[in-house]
């Protein structure tokens, strides 16, 4: 079983750039990149760990449909 070792400030930068992204781009990338492009801005606005990027990227693969879900919420 993995812990998520996600502490609460890099889950709200998260859900931020989320919120920030333009929702063709998170309705239009495939998982690992959608992943990967949430990842990198996480990042470049907090130096992550290397163990923060395993469980960060976990967090959001675990997420995807949810962020998906609203994106298509935000352009209805």
């Amino acid at each position: 079983m993995n812990v998520c070792l996600v502490n609460s400030k890099i889950l709200r930068q998260l859900w931020s750039v989320v919120e920030q992204t333009q929702t063709s781009t998170l309705v239009g990338l495939n998982d690992t990149d959608l992943a990967k492009q949430l990842l990198g801005q996480v990042d470049s606005k907090t130096a992550l760990s290397r163990e923060e990027k395993n469980s960060l990227s976990d967090y959001i693969f675990s997420r995807t449909q949810l962020i998906r879900d609203l994106a298509f919420a935000r352009s209805a």
